[in-house]
């Protein structure tokens, strides 16, 4: 599973979720899309397999960022 997410100046703050999808091509397009045009805002594309840490926390891992 791919999650995608958009940051304004890479801040965690503003981290907002744009699409979960099975498909990494589909996320990576999804991703570029949703900062096209935007000044400040970069992409973050993370892969999970449904883990979860000791303290209930997804694992994911960051596969893709621009």
């Amino acid at each position: 599973m791919y999650q995608v997410y958009t940051e304004k100046n890479h801040s965690e703050l503003s981290r907002t979720l744009i699409i979960e999808t099975d498909d990494y091509e589909i996320a990576l397009e999804k991703a570029k899309k949703a900062i096209e045009g935007k000044v400040g805002y970069n992409y973050i594309v993370e892969k999970t397999d449904g883990s979860f840490n000791s303290y209930g926390d997804l694992i994911a891992t960051v596969v893709a960022e621009g």
